[in-house]
């Protein structure tokens, strides 16, 4: 089978890093500024960073209401960290004028984990994701508070001030985690995606 090409939004966040873990995964990746590129993509990739910032960004690039379509009619998308907040249909916590893309029924809490563990690593068990548990990197990390009927749980933090959280879901074609699987070398949750967006194609 052909190699499915994917997308990531490349205004902010581990781009590269994204882009060598969805080429380890078996797919094309190419960078999406404009939406003429994201007319050419089979799946996207929403990246971290700063989530009001991406919400701006995708504003002055003319990149919203594309993508939003896009969403609409299917297409699948993921979204790590910043992006699982862009992803939310609620977020608490977030700037008055901060927007995302209403795409996952789910209400995420911004920089969730507190200011003593803004940063910390931890195993994270997701479904459908073989060989164990991904060791999971949490940066300033959102997580989901409430899902819809429709959600999927896939991954919750496991041990610690906090067990039970839950950190990562699929809607449909839409998957979203808290945590940074780019930065660990592990492409199996890419791979998990790249799967996804075969199926979806």
């Amino acid at each position: 089978m052909t190699a499915p090409v994917i997308g990531v939004l490349a205004l902010q966040g581990d781009v590269r890093e994204h882009a060598a873990a969805l080429t380890g995964a078996g797919a094309q990746a190419r960078p999406v500024r404009r939406p003429a590129e994201l007319d050419a993509v089979d799946g996207l990739v929403i990246p971290g960073g700063e989530s009001t910032t991406i919400s701006k960004l995708v504003d002055i690039f003319e990149l919203r209401e594309p993508i939003a379509k896009r969403i609409a009619a299917g297409l699948p998308v993921y979204g790590s960290c910043a992006g699982m907040i862009m992803l939310a249909t609620e977020v608490l916590d977030g700037r008055p004028d901060q927007r995302g893309f209403d795409g996952i029924s789910m209400t995420v809490r911004r920089n969730a984990f507190g200011r003593q563990v803004d940063s910390f690593e931890a195993p994270v068990e997701v479904a459908g994701v073989e060989g164990g548990p991904l060791h999971a990197v949490f940066i300033r990390a959102p997580w989901v508070e409430r899902v819809g009927d429709d959600v999927e749980v896939l991954g919750t933090v496991t041990a610690g001030p906090a067990a039970g959280r839950i950190v990562a879901v699929r809607q449909d074609n839409l998957l979203a985690t808290s945590f940074h699987p780019e930065l660990t070398g592990d492409a199996r949750l890419h791979a998990y995606f790249v799967d996804l967006v075969r199926t979806a194609g």
